[in-house]
């Protein structure tokens, strides 16, 4: 284990949430609000301590699949450490696990809120909840890669470890070049959202927060009501938009730069993710249309819902807790497929559903014929055996640590469906869940225990399992 190297890389992801907290600070400046001292007074001692880590660079910079695992859970962790203290300081969160929570939901772009009132909140800690969305979106550590001097040759281990779905590779030579691209996609498409909700008369700093929520598939708002609460059917139609954009897989939108048109109309997964919103979307207009007065505001909130929860980003304009149980239960099925692999959303990823219904149905044919030769493709492509290993060891592990939190969370006496899709929201980075933590509920209520189950659960499922799973292994800090 290269200790030396995790040093470092905390050292700089410190330095560089230091200087992400200065957004923040602006905010408090233009606005001359309380949130001013809690920011500065975590902002300078983690930035001088992150100079002290990162300011000797090590001699051996060798970065393994071992220590790009424990970096990248290292640093999610720290940074959710670090980011809840303003809260804390401030005293708008002064529990410091409930503010632990808050910031972890926030960063791995969950959702899930306790908080009952955030419009009593400094407008500079407001944007602080909704900018970690955006940090957390594309990737701590992809950030870290993209604006730092280029250090590793093996800093893919780090990409790999972090960036959602069943595989990741470059989209040129090198990793940095990559993860610039990615973020250059990424900021543009924010800048896009928050100049198209202006033209709906909405406020700046709304837009700002609004676009930062939905870029990272995240559903913090700035209205204890939502985005319900703007009462505009053209705010919603653009967050509509704008939350599939960012479901979509971000290596697309390069192919579409260097005009490979063929290769995005081929995608397999992007149209199953858009037939998947199309067919659901229609299910449930039909199913609620006489809870509402006309088809077309049944289809106006199921649209957003679909969106909102096939894209795990958890925004609300309306109660689905309150719709019926066959609409409910399409809204479950939509948290565990989620987003496409690639994109800022959650959920296990259309690309691994599809991986592991072929490789069942490649299973049930060699039940029949056992001489059989079949394999499972993906975008044409043969998936080999470790892959699909890969696959079913990712989904036997899910499904243990949704069962398990479940078991757990249901020592709050709360009735199965609450226990359960607390657990399944968490774990998908979704937000809302059914009844006492519906889209207009919060997490308040859960006992401190379940509040750091559900903070593991939130961190596991942003960073695909396996880096939570495998930093606190004993065999990890083993010498090889």
């Amino acid at each position: 284990m290269n200790y030396q190297m995790i040093r470092y890389v905390l050292g700089q992801i410190m330095k560089l949430e230091a200087a992400l907290m200065g957004f923040p600070l602006l905010v408090s400046l233009y606005y001359a609000d309380e949130g001013m001292l809690p920011i500065l007074s975590v902002m300078l001692p983690v930035g001088i301590l992150g100079y002290i880590l990162a300011g000797f660079k090590p001699k051996d910079q060798a970065i393994f699949a071992r220590e790009g695992f424990v970096i990248v859970a290292f640093a999610w962790l720290l940074m959710s450490a670090i980011g809840a203290l303003p809260f804390v300081i401030g005293g708008e969160i002064p529990d410091y696990i409930d503010a632990m929570f808050e910031t972890v939901s926030g960063f791995t772009t969950t959702g899930s809120t306790l908080v009952p009132d955030v419009e009593s909140f400094p407008m500079s800690l407001k944007m602080w909840r909704s900018f970690t969305h955006w940090i957390g979106g594309m990737g701590v550590l992809v950030f870290a890669l993209a604006i730092l001097p280029a250090g590793s040759a093996q800093s893919m281990y780090i990409m790999r470890a972090e960036v959602p779905g069943p595989t990741v590779g470059k989209l040129v030579a090198k990793t940095q070049i990559t993860a610039r691209i990615l973020y250059g996609i990424y900021i543009f498409f924010t800048v896009m959202e928050a100049l198209m909700l202006r033209l709906t008369g909405m406020r700046w700093f709304d837009c700002i927060a609004n676009a930062c929520a939905t870029a990272g598939t995240g559903g913090f708002s700035v209205l204890n009501d939502g985005i319900g609460g703007y009462h505009n059917v053209w705010v919603e139609v653009i967050i509509t938009i704008f939350m599939l954009v960012f479901s979509i897989n971000f290596n697309l939108f390069y192919l579409l730069l260097i005009k490979r048109f063929s290769d995005v109309l081929h995608n397999v997964e992007i149209k199953v993710f858009f037939a998947i919103y199309a067919v659901c979307t229609l299910m449930i207009t039909v199913n609620i249309a006489p809870m509402y007065k006309s088809f077309s505001k049944a289809l106006r909130y199921a649209g957003f819902t679909v969106a909102s929860l096939s894209s795990s980003t958890g925004f609300g304009n309306s109660d689905f807790t309150q719709w019926p149980g066959f609409s409910q239960t399409l809204l479950i099925l939509l948290m565990f497929c989620g987003a496409c692999a690639g994109s800022t959303g959650g959920g296990l990823k259309v690309a691994r559903v599809m991986i592991l219904l072929k490789s069942g149905i490649r299973e049930m044919r060699r039940q029949l014929n056992p001489r059989l030769v079949a394999t499972v493709k993906l975008e044409g492509q043969s998936v080999d055996s470790e892959q699909l290993n890969t696959q079913g060891s990712f989904f036997l592990i899910y499904m243990v640590i949704l069962l398990v939190s479940t078991l757990f969370l249901s020592l709050d006496k709360y009735s199965f469906d609450v226990s359960f899709s607390a657990a399944l929201t968490a774990l998908n980075n979704m937000g809302p869940g059914l009844g006492a933590i519906g889209p207009y509920g919060n997490f308040a209520q859960f006992t401190p225990l379940s509040k750091l189950v559900l903070i593991f659960d939130m961190l596991a499922g942003r960073l695909e399992i396996f880096p939570m799973m495998i930093a606190f292994m004993p065999r990890t800090w083993k010498k090889a």
